[in-house]
């Protein structure tokens, strides 16, 4: 079994395992994926890549679905 690896969400180091999905990570790392026009936190809902609320930018890259991603070593995740 792997010992894992670690990934930054909004600049924190957070440890997974191999597998976890980044929306798991966002949630390990205590940050919500989004805000809402109100301001509101907003977080993975449907799980499955239809409702778009857990969109966050991965390595520079925005709107990724993070309920659909694995995390990967190094994988710089800024949520907001």
């Amino acid at each position: 079994m792997s010992e894992g690896f670690s990934i930054t969400v909004n600049g924190k180091l957070v440890r997974v395992a191999e597998g976890t999905s980044v929306a798991a990570a966002v949630m390990m790392a205590n940050e919500p994926c989004r805000f809402s026009v109100r301001g509101e936190a907003r977080g993975p809902l449907c799980g499955m890549g239809v409702c778009m609320e857990c969109r966050v930018t991965v390595n520079g890259v925005a709107h990724q679905r993070s309920c659909q991603l694995i995390c990967a070593p190094e994988m710089a995740v800024v949520t907001g």
